[in-house]
C-alpha cells in the first residue's frame, strides 16, 4: 500500500475534490441517455465529484466510466468499481443460508473466489459481501443472504468467504475486496420487519452479532458497510461508538466503511436532524462514502466553511473539525484505492479473462447438493432410475425462482428445471404437473413479481388442479412435490407476518399424501418455514432452499443417490409460524420447558406435544453414523491447560456418509443467566461404509468467557472457575454430556 502516493494526493487536493471522492454513485443509465443526453452521473464525472461507482453490467461499461473520470480528475484520480455479489456472480450459487447449511468452509471459500474471479473479469473491485448479519427471526426476509442463527458458525464462514474473495491480496488479478455487511446487528429487528431497529442487550451485542465482524477483519476484510437499523437508539450510520470506538478502536480495522444506500439520508427520518445534522454525524461517526444520496456532496462544503451547532441534536463541531473529518474520510478512500492497486494502474485487472463457466457450474451443482438438508426419510429416498415418477407442484419446471434473491447477474435461462434434470439424470422424463398456485392472492402475486415475473398463475380451478395432479401420482411409482417460495417472498423488504409455506402449496401436500402412494416433498425457499404439517404427510423431505443456477440439478442428484446428503441446518425450523423468533442457544428460564405442555411450565398451550421439530444443526444421511460415550483425557483442568474430547464415530450403512460432528458447551453456574446449549466447535468428517474414525476437540477455558455489559464501553469479558458441560452430537438437540471443572 503506497502511503506516500495517498499523501501526496492529499497535499495537492482541494477542499471540493476530497469531498468528491466520498461520493458513491450508482452506475444507473449509464453515461448517456437518448442523444447524446448528459446524465446526472457523467455530470459528476466531468466535475471529478465520484470516487466510486457500484452497479457496472460489463467491462465496457467500467472502462467507459473509468476514461471518464479521469479525464474529469485534475489530478486523474480513478474510481474503483463495487457490486452486489451476494451468493455468486454470472455463476449463482445457492442462497448464503443454504451454503451455510454444507458447514463446508472449502466450499463456501471456493465459492467466494470463483464469484471474486467473474466479477473482477467485469471490473469490479469490491463486492459487497459477506452479508454476516446473524439472525434468529424467520420473517426477516433477508435471513436468506446470512449464515443463520450462530455466531460461531457464522464467524468462520465470514473468515472463509473473506479469504475466498480477497486471496492473499484483494489487487490480485482475479481477487476483489470484501465488504463486511451489514455493521451490526441488522439481523436483530424488531417483529422481524426489515429496516426496523434493534433493541437488545450489550451482552447479546457482543456474543452473537459482533463476532462474525471480529472474524472477518481478522481474516483481512478491507471494507464494512453500515446497516440501516438503529442499535439500541443509535442508528448505525451515525453509531459513532461502534464504527469508530469499537470497529477501529478495539478491532484495529484500518479499511473503508460505506453507507448502506441513501443511509446517511435517512438520518433525517430516524429523527436525528436535518441533512446538515445527519451529514455531519454519519461523517464524525466514521462512515468514509455516501452511498446514492450525495448528501455529502450538497452539505459538506458550507458546513467545513462554517462548522455546526445543533444543540437540539446534542451536536457542536467547528468548520476545522468537519475539515478534520473529511481529510480522514478522504486518506481512507485513498488508500483504499491503493490497496486495490488503482492508483498506479486505474484500469487494473481489465484485462482478465473470465474463469470457465464449466468450472463454475459444476462447482455450483456440487454446492447445492452441498447445501440440501435431508430432514425425513423412511426408506424412500434415494430413487432407483428406473422409477416411474410423477413431479407435481409449482416449481416442478421453474427456472426463474430457483436463483434465489439477490442474484443480480444471474439469467433464468441458464438453469436447468428440475423436470429436465430428473430426465437428464434417470434418462426417463416425469410426469410433470402444475398442482398449485404458488400462493392464492393476486395482490401477493403482484407483490412477488416487483423485479419481473417469476410466479405465473394456471387460470384453471383449484378442483381441477388438485384432479390432475392426483390422477398423476396414481399413476407413478412414487411421487416429488416441489414446493416452496418465490425467489421474492425472500430477501430485502420481504418480511412476512407467518413464515409458512403458502396455503395453496399445503392443500396440494395434503392431496397427493391422500392417494398413499409414496411422497418425496422438496421444499425451495429463501428462510426457514414452519413445515411440521409437511413432516407428518411426506415419506421423505428434502429442505433444497433456494439453490442457484444449478440448484434443482443438485437435488436431482440427492434424489437419485448420485451424491450424498450431508447438509445440515444452520437455522431452527420453527414447529409453527408463530413459535418465532427461536434459536438453539436460548437462555433458560426459572419455569423450563419439560418437552411436552405443562401448565405454568414454559411453552405454548396451542402447539401440540408430538409437532415434528428440525434443530439447528440437524441433517439425514443415506448411511447412519453411530456415535461412540465422549471420553475427556481429564475431568478437571487449569484455566492455561487444554482438555482434548474424543469421541468414536462409525459409518453402519452400505454408502459414504459425510458426518458434522457438533459440540457444545453450557456453564450451569454463572454471574448471569448462560445459553443451554451454545456452539464452541465442530469437525466434519467422511466416512467410507463401515468406517470408523476418532474425532477429537481441544477444550480451552477461553471458550467459556462471556460478556459483563452494562453499557458498551463497560463490557468485561470474564470467565468463572467451576462445572461447565459439553454435549457432542449430530445436532444441537440429540447430544451426549460429559462434565469438566475448571480449578481456577
Amino acid at each position: 500500500m503506497d502511503k506516500v502516493a495517498v499523501e501526496r494526493l492529499m497535499a495537492r487536493m482541494t477542499l471540493a475534490e476530497k469531498i468528491g471522492q466520498l461520493n458513491l454513485l450508482p452506475a444507473g443509465e449509464g453515461l448517456v441517455t437518448g442523444k447524446s443526453q448528459p446524465t446526472t452521473l457523467s455530470q459528476r464525472l466531468d466535475a471529478g465529484q465520484v470516487g466510486a461507482i457500484f452497479g457496472t453490467k460489463s467491462l465496457a461499461t467500467a472502462r467507459a466510466m473509468q476514461d471518464r473520470a479521469l479525464a474529469g480528475s485534475r489530478l486523474r484520480i480513478p474510481l474503483f468499481f463495487a457490486e452486489d455479489v451476494i451468493h455468486g456472480h454470472r455463476t449463482v450459487f445457492p442462497l448464503n443460508l443454504a451454503l451455510a447449511c454444507s458447514w463446508d468452509m472449502a466450499l463456501i471459500e471456493d465459492t467466494a473466489a470463483f464469484a471474486a474471479a467473474e466479477a473482477a473479469a467485469e471490473g469490479l473491485h469490491q463486492v459487497y459481501a459477506p452479508m454476516i448479519d446473524v439472525s434468529r427471526d424467520p420473517r426477516w426476509g433477508r435471513v436468506a443472504e446470512g449464515p443463520g442463527e450462530d455466531p460461531l458458525l457464522a464467524s468462520r464462514i465470514a473468515a472463509a468467504a473473506t479469504r475466498g474473495f480477497q486471496g492473499a491480496d484483494p489487487a490480485a488479478p482475479g481477487r476483489v475486496a470484501a465488504c463486511l455487511k451489514h455493521f451490526v446487528a441488522y439481523g436483530a429487528p424488531q417483529s422481524g420487519r426489515d429496516y426496523d431497529n434493534a433493541s437488545l442487550a450489550w451482552e447479546d451485542l457482543l456474543e452473537t452479532y459482533l463476532p462474525p465482524f471480529a472474524a472477518g477483519i481478522e481474516a483481512g476484510a478491507a471494507s464494512v458497510m453500515a446497516a440501516f437499523n438503529a442499535v439500541n437508539k443509535l442508528p448505525m450510520h451515525a453509531n459513532a461508538p461502534l464504527v469508530e470506538g469499537w470497529l477501529r478502536g478495539g478491532r484495529g480495522f484500518d479499511g473503508l466503511v460505506v453507507s448502506d444506500y441513501t443511509g446517511v439520508r435517512e438520518l433525517v427520518a430516524h429523527g436525528l436532524g436535518p441533512a446538515a445534522v445527519a451529514v455531519a454525524r454519519a461523517l464524525h461517526a466514521g462512515i468514509d462514502m455516501d452511498m446514492v444520496g450525495e448528501d455529502y456532496l450538497r452539505e459538506l462544503p458550507a458546513l467545513a466553511q462554517g462548522g455546526l451547532d445543533a444543540p437540539e441534536a446534542g451536536l457542536s463541531l467547528s468548520a476545522r473539525r468537519i475539515r478534520a473529518l473529511v481529510n480522514r474520510a478522504c486518506r481512507r478512500v485513498l488508500t483504499f484505492k491503493a490497496r486495490l492497486g488503482l492508483l498506479d494502474d486505474p484500469f487494473r485487472g481489465m484485462d482478465l479473462r473470465p474463469p470457465a463457466r464449466a468450472a463454475g457450474r459444476k462447482l455450483a451443482r456440487a454446492a447445492a447438493a452441498r447445501s440440501a438438508v435431508l430432514l425425513k426419510n423412511q426408506g424412500l429416498l434415494p430413487l432407483a432410475p428406473g422409477a416411474r415418477v410423477a413431479l407435481v407442484g409449482p416449481f416442478a419446471a421453474d427456472r426463474a425462482n430457483m436463483l434465489g434473491t439477490w442474484a443480480v447477474s444471474g439469467r433464468a435461462e441458464d438453469v436447468v428445471p428440475l423436470h429436465e434434470a430428473v430426465a437428464a439424470l434417470t434418462g426417463q422424463a416425469p410426469t410433470v404437473a402444475w398442482g398449485a398456485n404458488v400462493v392464492d392472492e393476486p395482490w401477493l402475486e403482484a407483490r412477488l413479481n416487483c423485479h419481473g415475473v417469476t410466479v405465473t398463475r394456471d387460470p384453471r380451478d383449484e378442483t381441477e388442479l388438485l384432479a390432475e395432479a392426483v390422477a398423476a401420482a396414481l399413476a407413478a411409482d412414487v411421487v416429488i412435490a416441489a414446493v416452496g417460495e418465490a425467489k421474492e417472498h425472500a430477501g430485502e423488504s420481504s418480511s412476512v407476518l407467518a413464515p409458512d409455506l403458502p396455503a395453496p402449496q399445503r392443500r396440494l401436500i395434503a392431496a397427493l399424501a391422500g392417494t398413499g402412494k409414496p411422497l418425496a416433498v422438496v421444499v425451495f425457499a429463501g428462510r426457514p418455514l414452519a413445515i411440521g404439517e409437511i413432516a407428518t404427510r411426506a415419506d421423505a423431505l428434502l429442505y433444497a432452499w433456494h439453490g442457484g443456477v444449478a440448484g434443482p440439478e443438485g437435488v436431482a442428484d440427492l434424489i437419485f443417490g448420485a451424491a450424498e446428503p450431508s447438509g445440515r441446518l444452520a437455522v431452527t425450523l420453527p414447529a409453527h409460524p408463530g413459535e418465532v423468533p427461536l434459536h438453539h442457544a436460548g437462555d433458560p428460564t426459572g419455569r423450563p420447558y419439560p418437552g411436552r405442555f405443562a401448565k405454568f411450565l414454559t411453552g405454548w398451550l396451542d402447539l401440540p406435544d408430538d409437532a415434528p421439530r428440525f434443530p439447528f444443526g440437524f441433517g439425514l444421511g443415506y448411511a447412519p453414523v453411530d456415535y461412540g460415550p465422549p471420553r475427556l483425557s481429564q475431568d478437571a483442568a487449569r484455566a492455561d491447560e487444554t482438555v482434548a474430547l474424543r469421541i468414536a464415530i462409525r459409518n453402519t450403512g452400505t454408502r459414504a456418509a459425510t458426518e458434522t460432528v457438533q459440540l457444545y458447551g453450557s456453564d450451569p453456574v454463572a454471574r448471569v443467566t448462560r445459553p443451554e446449549r451454545k456452539l464452541i466447535d465442530f469437525a466434519q468428517v467422511a466416512l467410507a461404509p463401515g468406517e470408523s474414525r476418532e474425532v477429537s476437540f481441544r477444550i480451552a477455558a477461553d471458550q467459556f468467557r462471556y460478556p459483563l455489559a452494562p453499557s458498551l464501553g463497560a463490557a468485561e469479558w470474564v470467565r468463572d472457575p467451576g462445572l461447565v458441560r459439553l454435549h457432542v452430537g449430530p445436532n444441537s438437540r440429540d447430544t451426549q454430556m460429559v462434565e469438566l471443572t475448571w480449578l481456577d
